[in-house]
């Protein structure tokens, strides 16, 4: 293997909220597996990166999410660079951004809608359902817990599209909540890793609401090959390799997904997903050269 110089661009830690440190072990174990494979790997955080005005290298590998981070890398792809994953599969993953991939590329997902946050209309609302109102910031990823809410009641919902608004939150998605068993996923896309498990059994605190509306999982039975397949395509339709999301299985073992990220933490498979991520990341860089 040629050595090969590449930039890694970690995640600002505003943008890891209650990943902090996961999020920097699976990019530290990444390095380390293309140092291993003859790669010369130099980091540049998210601030840093932004007033170097020079960027020698042409192979990017990053979890960044800051958007002013994003447009620059942007204008590096625009101009030939390569960046895993790339920024514009980044932007994609944008709340509002991922609801129109996913919808457009008929993946099955909770019936979902996007508003102004100064909606006051009754048609979504008639249009879903069932027990309630998840309510996502549009504009961007969740920072903040109250980013993504349930809402027992319209009213409620409107509460939060109010909320959002005073924070300037232009648009927001409106979902379905789905009844069934939470179901988390990690993939790397061009490989066999796909991970999945059920978040209750691991105390992960940030599905607490979710358990608490729908009960322990039931383990219900399902087509896990399925889910593979129809996350990676996910993961495929908004332009990411490195992905993780979440699904809720009905009864029947049929699924929805109601989350897809970039680039996640890995945090419970992150020393055999290191390997996965690089590897990839090694062939596609080389690919081209």
């Amino acid at each position: 293997m040629s050595e090969l110089n590449i930039l890694g661009v970690p995640r600002n830690r505003k943008f890891s909220p209650n990943h902090i440190g996961n999020d920097d072990a699976i990019f530290s174990l990444t390095a380390k597996e293309l140092e291993k494979m003859g790669c010369k790997v130099r980091i540049s955080f998210e601030d840093d990166f932004l007033k170097n005005e020079d960027i020698a290298e042409q192979k990017i590998f990053t979890m960044a999410r800051q958007k002013e981070v994003v447009k620059k890398l942007q204008a590096l792809e625009d101009n030939g660079a390569e960046v895993i994953n790339s920024a514009f599969g980044i932007e994609n993953c944008f709340r509002t951004n991922l609801t129109n991939a996913l919808n457009l590329n008929n993946i099955p997902v909770a019936e979902s809608y996007i508003v102004p946050t100064d909606y006051a209309g009754d048609e979504v609302f008639d249009a879903i359902t069932g027990k309630g109102y998840w309510i996502k910031r549009g504009d961007f990823h969740a920072i903040h817990k109250e980013d993504v809410s349930f809402a027992a009641s319209r009213e409620e919902a409107r509460d939060i599209l109010r909320e959002y608004a005073l924070r300037d939150i232009p648009d927001a998605v409106i979902s379905k909540h789905l009844i069934g068993d939470l179901v988390k996923f990690y993939g790397v896309r061009g490989t066999d890793f796909f991970f999945w498990f059920y978040p209750y059994d691991n105390n992960h605190h940030k599905y607490v609401e979710y358990q608490n509306i729908n009960g322990n999982s039931a383990y219900y039975p399902f087509d896990a090959d399925k889910l593979k397949s129809v996350a990676t395509e996910a993961a495929g339709a908004v332009g990411i390799d490195i992905y993780g999301g979440d699904a809720i299985i009905g009864k029947d073992g049929s699924f929805g997904i109601i989350d897809l990220n970039d680039w996640p933490s890995f945090a419970p498979c992150r020393d055999q997903a290191a390997g996965h991520i690089a590897r990839m990341i090694y062939e596609k860089f080389t690919k081209s050269n």
